[in-house]
């Protein structure tokens, strides 16, 4: 029975615990260690974790470390074969632990999604609603998720690989973190938020490991920040959905998908230019904010070479 360390990075997340953390209290697989990350406890997420789930390790860094930075925390304190990351708003099925763990069996998989299915929490409520099956990259590097936004009628009930795993409840094998990592980094922390999920994979993949879906593991995701891959589909999508997340979140999201791309893509796609002059063009008209994300691109530009050229070998 290998051991599996669960991972929640907390940043004021009260709204979201009580049934997340029920989730990983009441999984089936008997050898579990889990950490807490909080980046931020405004709203008492620390007290209520302490309060009511004791088995729960604590780690606070005393700043917002980030999604990437907070779960590279985590997983260089734990000691789990496996690592099983949880968002805040994602809540797991009881098997889903044990059932994701049957995919690796082969040992060339690295990392492994089950099927995620969107979760409302207003009203406490599973729904039937496809958040993501894994997700696919085009030749330019469009990721979508896949089935977003579908009713789930078992119309991808089929193990299958898939091109990288969302990062809101993957499980990775650690061996494989180790091969990819740069320095201590497995996801990499200068996207602090978005992106970093497909970065990872997308390395796993070039490193000779695959990513897999188990569409028997079920959780349920509440997408708190509205993010979706299937946005960077085409420049329609591109503005339906940018234009709901709030500032922030739209200059993380648009900064990091360039350098995710730069930074792991063989050749640059004739498409990849097309797309983004039609996104620079949107947003240099209707968001000028986003502008902002430019200067933060050309600063991390040569970071991404180095990274680049350690990942090739060249």
């Amino acid at each position: 029975m290998p051991k599996v360390s669960v991972i929640v990075v907390v940043y004021d997340s009260m709204k979201f615990l009580p049934p997340v953390l029920a989730g990983i209290a009441s999984q089936t697989h008997g050898d579990l260690e889990t950490f807490a990350v909080i980046n931020s406890s405004t709203d008492g997420s620390a007290e209520y974790i302490r309060q009511n789930f004791p088995f729960v390790k604590m780690i606070e860094p005393g700043r917002n470390t980030g999604f990437a930075g907070g779960n590279n925390l985590a997983i260089r304190q734990s000691s789990g074969e496996f690592l099983q990351l949880v968002n805040p708003d994602l809540i797991m099925e009881p098997e889903y632990v044990q059932t994701m763990l049957g995919a690796f069996t082969d040992p060339k998989v690295a990392a492994a999604t089950g099927k995620l299915l969107r979760y409302d929490f207003p009203h406490d409520l599973k729904t039937n609603i496809i958040d993501s099956t894994g997700i696919t990259m085009s030749s330019s590097g469009r990721a979508k998720d896949r089935g977003q936004g579908q009713a789930d009628q078992g119309q991808f009930d089929h193990h299958r690989d898939v091109f990288a795993v969302t990062g809101a409840a993957p499980m990775y094998r650690r061996s494989a973190l180790e091969a990819v990592k740069f320095e201590d980094e497995y996801y990499d922390e200068d996207f602090l938020a978005y992106w970093e999920d497909v970065d990872l994979s997308w390395r796993l993949n070039r490193a000779g490991f695959k990513n897999v879906y188990v569409p028997e593991a079920v959780a349920y995701h509440g997408r708190a920040a509205g993010q979706s891959k299937g946005g960077y589909l085409h420049i329609l999508n591109f503005i339906r959905h940018h234009r709901r997340l709030p500032a922030h979140i739209r200059r993380l999201n648009y900064r990091n998908h360039i350098l995710m791309y730069l930074k792991n893509a063989e050749r640059i796609h004739p498409t990849f230019i097309l797309r983004e002059i039609a996104m620079l063009v949107y947003i240099t008209v209707f968001e000028t904010g986003t502008l902002a994300a430019i200067p933060d691109i050309r600063r991390l530009l040569p970071r991404m070479r180095l990274k680049r050229q350690a990942a090739f070998g060249k």
